[in-house]
């Protein structure tokens, strides 16, 4: 009996300790939850809301935000400086080479509102690589942007212009279709769910298709036909219509190089007359930005 006595009061006194002790604390009157906190600008963030909110009415993204991102995939943000990087890079050499071949109101009308940038690549069960991707003419995400090596050009024109060039041509035909004709020239080729399976040159390039990804269906096909126009070497223009000549069994065949050259007609006919692009023109503008960006300091975020 002494001891449940002894035990009680003890136990008062603890409880009586607690409630004094937190009694005597500030509270803040900030909640942890209010969304409207914002941390203070960087000078990235200061530059951005320049050269693109200002300049384009684009919401630049290098923070990986969930929403935003595949939440299938294990996915990590870019490097504060190679999103430095990134945006002058793709400021340069995407948006400023359309508008000086197309008009900075051009720019601005078609122009993604959204560039995302994820530092880490997104892998696909089937075994690919995501390397970007738009989503209903609004958002361009950019994938892989802690590899990025500036002056490597042929190595970024794979990983990352020919992707820019691909994802923004999708915008282009929401805003207006191409001709159906060009999905004509290929079909009964494509390989929605196989396309991956196509890993030899000559399982693709005799049907009329400038890469694998092409030949999954139409809408991919003239996006890589564009993007690889604007981004190819003459080098890999050679080896492709070399590839064409050839099928899975080395036997000769025809047509393939020809079907290729058509459908680059056509895209450089819709381009012209739906937009006023001139693709030479552009693809010059390109390969001059790509160069200049080798002698550019691109850490510097300049006024």
């Amino acid at each position: 009996m002494k001891t449940n006595i002894i035990a009680y009061l003890l136990l008062a006194f603890l409880t009586g300790n607690i409630i004094t002790s937190c009694s005597e604390e500030e509270l803040s009157d900030v909640s942890i939850f209010d969304e409207s906190l914002q941390s203070e600008p960087n000078e990235l963030d200061k530059w951005i809301e320049k050269n693109y909110l200002y300049a384009y009415n684009i919401d630049f993204k290098y923070r990986m935000e969930d929403i935003e991102s595949s939440l299938s995939n294990n996915l990590v943000p870019i490097d504060y400086q190679l999103a430095v990087q990134m945006a002058r890079i793709i400021k340069h050499v995407w948006f400023e080479a359309y508008d000086e071949v197309g008009g900075i109101n051009f720019t601005r009308q078609y122009a993604p509102k959204v560039i995302h940038l994820i530092g880490s690549r997104q892998w696909n069960p089937n075994g690919t690589v995501t390397l970007g991707y738009a989503e209903g003419g609004l958002k361009v995400t950019l994938v892989g942007g802690n590899w990025l090596e500036p002056d490597n050009i042929p190595f970024m024109n794979e990983m990352y212009f020919q992707t820019m060039h691909h994802e923004f041509s999708h915008i282009l035909h929401q805003t207006k279709n191409y001709p159906v004709e060009y999905n004509q020239l290929s079909e009964g080729h494509y390989s929605p769910s196989g396309w991956n399976n196509r890993t030899n040159i000559a399982q693709y390039a005799p049907y009329g298709f400038v890469t694998a990804y092409g030949s999954s269906q139409p809408t991919e096909d003239i996006a890589e036909v564009t993007a690889c126009y604007l981004t190819w070497s003459q080098e890999q223009w050679d080896a492709l219509e070399a590839g064409t000549k050839t099928d899975v069994d080395g036997n000769p065949v025809s047509g393939g190089w020809e079907i290729i050259q058509q459908k680059i007609t056509i895209m450089k006919n819709y381009m012209k007359e739906s937009f006023g692009v001139d693709m030479d023109q552009l693809r010059d503008a390109i390969n001059r930005r790509c160069e200049e960006i080798q002698h550019m300091d691109l850490n510097e975020l300049p006024e």
